[in-house]
């Protein structure tokens, strides 16, 4: 396997255009002996000389004149690269979010950032531990998610408060009311799969209060629990930001918990052996905006 150098390729280049080893040397400001040095490494390299050498000048032989505008092409791209990345790289970011937020909050968050030039995003959607899955795998660069999971070998910082809300079909028995615990528990209950950050929250914040839930049907997908809602198969529990349409439209209703809060928190993750790139870290600070908006927001409505 070849392991030719940059710099290797730039003393072949000096040596060839001025014909000397020193002179090459004076303009890349290296001495004789680092120049031969190189020279005779790539050609050792290579297996081939790439000059004829007469007295104190040399000239390219058939190997150089083959070698030389293949290294000016490659020792040009690598001053493009340098240059952009001056000038501020291209980004390409790849994000991995659990269903609520990669679905209700990650579009309007990412709309802003997109007006960055150069900056094309990647979003894998998927629940929590699928999340924490990815950055562990550093197939995504940084994370948000619905449940407080942790791992050492990630970083986790709270982000956005989510109202949980218990839903159902409008022509529900219990839609409006306060119903006690019991009533609650005896329900027909539609759930996500266990280990989505919703279902995790929901038995987090429900079962000390029910003690148990009667799960009569299990759905990977938020969509799928609200068809069947639609159909008044059960009742659910999700977030607010995924129904509100519904709820604004009248149709789906709400269980109200006596004297319960239902509230979780989102979580902003990445892998704690890598540092955020350039646009991780933006959209780390868009999360943290979004959040001062929703508590400003929050403050005038009271």
């Amino acid at each position: 396997m070849l392991k030719i150098t940059l710099r290797e390729l730039e003393v072949f280049v000096a040596i060839s255009q001025a014909g000397q080893v020193t002179a090459a040397g004076a303009a890349l400001g290296l001495s004789q002996s680092a120049m031969s040095g190189a020279i005779g490494e790539l050609e050792r390299r290579l297996g081939v000389t790439l000059f004829d050498r007469i007295g104190r000048r040399v000239t390219l032989n058939e190997h150089g004149r083959y070698l030389l505008p293949r290294a000016l092409n490659m020792l040009q791209q690598a001053n493009d690269l340098e240059t952009i990345y001056q000038q501020g790289a291209p980004s390409r970011l790849k994000i991995a979010a659990s269903l609520t937020i990669g679905n209700y909050v990650l579009p309007a968050l990412l709309a802003p950032l997109m007006q960055v030039a150069n900056t094309r995003y990647e979003v894998e959607i998927g629940n929590s531990p699928a999340v924490m899955k990815m950055l562990l795998d550093c197939k995504a660069d940084i994370g948000l998610i619905e449940a407080p999971l942790t791992h050492s070998n990630l970083m986790c910082e709270l982000w956005l408060k989510d109202e949980m809300v218990i839903f159902c079909h409008p022509d529900h028995p219990l839609a409006g009311t306060t119903p006690n615990p019991s009533e609650l528990a005896q329900c027909a209950w539609i759930l996500r799969e266990p280990g989505s950050g919703v279902r995790q929250s929901l038995e987090t914040m429900l079962l000390p209060h029910l003690g148990t839930i009667n799960v009569v049907l299990e759905l990977g997908s938020g969509e799928a629990i609200r068809e069947a809602i639609r159909l008044n198969m059960g009742i659910s529990c999700g977030s607010r930001r995924a129904i509100k349409r519904e709820l604004a439209a009248g149709t789906f209703a709400t269980i109200h918990l006596k004297n319960h809060a239902l509230e979780r928190r989102f979580f902003i993750v990445w892998h704690a052996e890598k540092q955020l790139t350039a646009g991780a870290e933006r959209l780390r600070l868009a999360c943290h905006q979004w959040l001062d908006n929703e508590q400003e927001a929050e403050k005038q409505s009271t």
